[in-house]
Order: structure tokens, then C-alpha cells, then sequence
């Protein structure tokens, strides 16, 4: 019975999704491995104590990515008049930007993202954007890596994503690579703008949908046993049905 073309086929199929589930399976398992391993990194990044920035960046050097997160200190003087405004930065459902502006020092400038402030986003003007402090503070920020891509172009000090490469072709001194998250500031700006939000830490999905994908493997198993077991069985009763006895009534 199962030697036949169609039991051949049948079989054949379910053990070709059967191998496709379980590699799905091993894969979705593989990317939880990174996830908690980048989770671990993250961690370990968010609680380090702050450093000198110099220790962690250097100018025209981008940043380590095993950096990203960790903290740093510097001390310098804002230069609000080459602030870039990064659009389309929406919260709860409120359009705003980010606002980005360069911290100079002795050895360069490095970029900071001082923080989010409401406002339109239709990029037809420019928004008023709350002065930075006067005379010389000292930030605590946290690294962030460059972004990449078309959306890092500037136009008019205004861009949709953070590159300290592009945003450097626009000003007449050099910059530390990539760029921070402002934490804190001394002493307290009178304009402070939102805090910027720290990244999640959960490690998603994917055990689940490597669960899910192992089940539909076993589920594509059993189903085949299943129903070679129903056809044996109904093979059975139509051949003992085939060989009983003929039973005759006499009036």
C-alpha cells in the first residue's frame, strides 16, 4: 500500500516541510542567541560608569560598535548656529524633531542629541529651537553609532537621520565620530527638551516562533502516520468485510 506513487509522493512532501520547519526552527533559535547576547552587551553598556570621551571616541574615527550605549564626559561650549534639526521623530503620535547640536573642544567637536521637542513635521520651515546654554557646560552622553543611507543627507542643517560623516561636510571644523545621547548637562539648561528614550531590552519572539515552527514539523509528522495508519486500517475492514461469510435466509 505505501509503496505506491501517491503514498511515495505524499511522503515525500511532508518530509520536505518537515525539514523546512525544523530549520526555520533552528534559525528562530539562532537569533534568540544573539538577541540575549546583544541584550548582555547592552546591559553591561547602560550600567558602565562614564568615561572621558577621549578614552572611548577619537576624531574622524567612528565608533566601536561594542561602545554603542556606554557613556562618556566632555566638556566644551555649544555651537547653536550649525544645530541640525532631525525630522520626523514622532512620539505617542505627536510629530516632532530632534534636536542636534555640536559640543566643541579643545580637540574637535562632537555631536550631541540634546534631546525631542514637539512641533510640525512637514519640513516646509525650519522650528524655533530652545536655546542651548550659554558659556561652557559639561554633557554626559551616550555613544550612538552613525546611521547609513540616503535619509543621513543635510540640507539646510535639517536631516531625517544622524551621520557625524555628512553633517561634518557642513561645518568648518572637525568632528569626534559618531555621535551622543545627551543624559545630563552641567549646569541645567533652562531649555531642557525631552530625554531621549534608552532601547529595548526584551529578546522578542523568537522563542516562540521557533516553538511554533517545531510544532508545525511534528504536526506534519504525526499527520502523516495519522492517516497512513486510518487507511490501513480501513484497508483491513474492507477485506474482512470482503472474506465474511454470505449469510442466506430460508422462508
Amino acid at each position: 500500500m505505501f509503496l505506491t506513487r501517491r503514498w511515495l509522493v505524499f511522503a515525500l512532501v511532508v518530509g520536505l516541510l518537515t525539514w523546512l520547519a525544523v530549520e526555520l526552527g533552528d534559525w528562530q533559535f539562532q537569533r534568540l542567541a544573539e538577541r540575549e547576547t546583544a541584550n548582555t552587551q547592552l546591559a553591561r553598556n547602560l550600567d558602565a560608569a562614564p568615561l572621558p570621551i577621549n578614552e572611548l571616541l577619537a576624531v574622524g574615527r567612528p565608533p566601536n560598535a561594542s561602545d554603542e550605549w556606554r557613556q562618556v564626559t566632555v566638556t566644551g561650549t555649544w555651537d547653536e548656529e550649525n544645530s541640525v534639526v532631525v525630522r520626523y521623530r514622532t512620539r505617542k503620535g505627536k510629530p516632532g524633531v530632534d534636536v542636534v547640536t555640536p559640543l566643541r573642544t579643545d580637540q574637535g567637536a562632537v555631536l550631541v542629541d540634546r534631546g525631542w521637542m514637539q512641533t510640525d513635521n512637514d519640513g516646509s520651515h525650519r522650528p524655533d529651537l530652545p536655546p542651548a546654554t550659554d558659556g561652557q557646560v559639561t554633557v554626559t552622553g551616550r555613544i550612538r553609532l552613525d546611521a547609513t543611507g540616503d535619509s543621513t543627507a543635510v540640507t539646510d542643517l535639517s536631516t531625517r537621520a544622524i551621520s557625524s560623516k555628512q553633517i561634518a561636510k557642513t561645518l568648518p571644523y572637525d568632528l569626534y565620530g559618531g555621535f551622543l545621547d545627551l543624559v545630563s548637562e552641567s549646569p541645567t539648561p533652562e531649555h531642557a527638551l525631552e530625554p531621549l528614550p534608552l532601547p529595548e531590552q526584551s529578546n522578542g519572539p523568537h522563542f516562540f516562533y521557533g516553538l511554533q515552527w517545531w510544532f508545525f514539523g511534528a504536526l506534519a509528522v504525526f499527520g502523516f502516520f495519522f492517516l497512513a495508519w486510518d487507511e490501513r486500517r480501513r484497508l483491513r475492514e474492507a477485506r474482512a468485510s470482503a472474506q465474511a461469510p454470505t449469510v442466506s435466509s430460508t422462508n
